[in-house]
C-alpha cells in the first residue's frame, strides 16, 4: 500500500510586511512574523504530502512560511522523536506526531495576471508537493479562446449571453507521481460571492457598494455578475478536469470553491449524478410517447456520466463517521463549508477502476472567527478558513 495526504489551506492574503494588499490593508513586521509563525504552524499541524494553497500575493513570502515550517518541525522532531538518549516520557509513540520537511519538495506558484498596483492587489495559488511533479504544472486564467455562453434557446429572438474572458483567479494543474501513479491535481479559487459593481465613468465608487444608500436591486444585480462569473470558471475548471480523465489520469482537485458542496457551481465541477434508471425515460430522438432508452442503453449511460463524476472528500468522511456537519469558513457570523476535496471515481474503494481509497479526512478550524460577534474578534494573522486534508491509500 502507498500512503499519501492531500490539504487545500486558504493562507488568506500572505504577502511580505509593510506591502498594501487591499486599500488600507497590509502587516506591520511585528503582524507578519505573527502570521508567518501561525501558518507555519498550521503547515506542521496538516502535514501533508501535497498542499494547495490559496490567496498568495508573493512567492517568497510563501517560502518563507514553508521554511519556517521546517525550521520548528525539524526542532521538534529532535526533542520527541524516540531515541535511546531520550527519557520514555519525551517520546513520540505515534508516527504521525513526527514532522516530515519539504527540504527537496516541488512548488508551483501561479501569480494572478489580474494583479496591480498596491492597495489593488489580486491573489493567485500555489501547490506544494513532496512527490514532486510530472512534467510542467500548468495555469489556466487567460483562456485561449472566449467562453461565450448563449442564452439564445430561451427563445426565437434570443436570450442573450455571457462571455468570459479571463478568470478572476488563477487554475493551477499539476501531475504529481504517487506510487505507481500519476494523478493529475487541480488548485482553484474561484470568484467569490462578494457582488461585482460597475464603476462609473467618471472613476468614482459604485452607488451599490454606498451601505448608507442601500440599493436593493443594484447589489441583487452584483450577485448575479459574481454567481456567473463562478459558474463560468467552474465549467472551465470541469472542461480540464473531463480532459485529463480522458487522457487516463486519476483526478484530485480541490480549493476555495466560495460556494457550498450542494451548490451549483459544485455540481459543474463535480459533474452530473446519473439517474438510478434511464430506461424509463423519453428518448432524446423520440416519436411516439413509448420511445424510451434500453436496458443496455440505460447500462452505457450511467457508465459515461460515472466515469467522469467527482466525489466529495467530505462527503464521503460524513457517510462513514457520526459528524453531520463540516464548515471550513465564516464570513458574517454565517459559518459554510466552501473548501473542497473532490476526487474521481479511481479512488472509491468499490468502482471498477479504483486504485485506492480515502481513508480518512480532517478539518482544523477551531480558529475560525470573523469579528461577528463581540466574543469572537476579527482576526487578520490567521486565516479566515479552515484547513482540510484527506489521507488516501493507493493499492499495490
Amino acid at each position: 500500500m502507498t500512503d499519501f495526504s492531500i490539504a487545500s489551506f486558504n493562507v488568506k492574503n500572505l504577502i511580505g510586511p509593510d506591502q498594501e494588499y487591499y486599500r488600507f490593508q497590509s502587516y506591520t513586521p511585528e503582524e507578519y512574523a505573527w502570521k508567518a509563525d501561525w501558518l507555519a504552524e498550521q503547515i506542521q499541524t496538516m502535514d501533508a504530502d501535497i498542499v494547495g494553497f490559496q490567496e498568495i500575493f508573493e512567492e517568497s513570502a510563501l517560502r518563507d512560511v514553508i521554511a519556517q515550517a521546517d525550521e520548528d518541525g525539524i526542532e521538534g522532531n529532535a526533542a520527541h522523536i524516540p531515541g535511546a538518549n531520550k527519557r520514555y516520557r519525551r517520546k513520540a509513540i505515534f508516527r504521525k506526531l513526527a514532522y516530515r520537511p519539504y527540504t527537496n519538495a516541488a512548488l508551483a506558484v501561479a501569480l494572478n495576471v489580474n494583479d496591480g498596483d498596491p492597495g489593488q492587489r489580486r491573489p493567485g495559488v500555489a501547490i506544494l508537493s513532496r512527490l514532486g511533479f510530472v512534467g510542467e504544472p500548468e495555469v489556466i486564467q487567460d483562456l485561449d479562446a472566449p467562453l461565450d455562453i448563449d442564452f439564445g434557446p430561451m427563445g426565437a429572438e434570443g436570450g442573450g449571453s455571457f462571455r468570459l474572458t479571463r478568470l478572476s483567479r488563477p487554475i493551477l494543474k499539476a501531475r504529481v507521481p504517487v506510487g505507481k501513479h500519476v494523478i493529475s491535481v487541480f488548485n482553484c479559487h474561484l470568484k467569490s460571492k462578494l457582488g461585482e459593481f460597475v464603476r462609473p465613468e467618471d472613476g468614482n465608487a459604485p452607488s451599490e457598494v454606498d451601505l448608507t444608500q442601500y440599493d436593493p436591486v443594484g447589489r441583487a444585480l452584483g450577485g448575479v455578475r459574481a454567481a456567473l462569473r463562478r459558474m463560468a470558471e467552474a465549467w472551465v475548471l470541469r472542461r480540464a478536469i473531463v480532459a485529463e480523465l480522458k487522457a487516463g489520469y486519476p483526478v484530485i482537485v480541490m480549493g476555495d470553491f466560495n460556494d457550498a458542496e450542494h451548490s451549483t457551481s459544485a455540481e459543474i465541477i463535480s459533474g452530473e449524478h446519473p439517474f438510478k434508471n434511464y430506461a424509463w425515460m423519453l428518448r432524446h430522438d423520440a416519436k411516439t410517447g413509448r420511445d424510451r432508452y434500453s436496458d443496455d442503453e440505460n447500462t452505457r449511460i450511467r457508465e459515461d456520466i460515472e466515469a467522469v463524476q467527482l466525489h466529495s472528500a467530505e462527503r464521503q468522511f460524513v457517510r462513514k463517521s457520526a459528524r453531520d456537519m463540516i464548515y471550513t469558513s465564516a464570513f458574517g457570523g454565517v459559518y459554510e463549508s466552501i473548501d473542497q476535496i473532490y476526487m474521481s471515481r479511481h479512488f472509491l474503494e468499490n468502482a471498477p477502476d479504483s486504485i485506492g481509497q480515502m481513508d480518512y479526512f480532517n478539518v482544523l478550524n477551531d480558529h475560525i472567527t470573523d469579528g461577528s460577534h463581540p466574543e469572537a474578534p476579527y482576526n487578520k494573522l490567521a486565516s479566515d478558513h479552515g484547513q482540510i486534508i484527506a489521507h488516501m491509500r493507493l493499492k499495490d
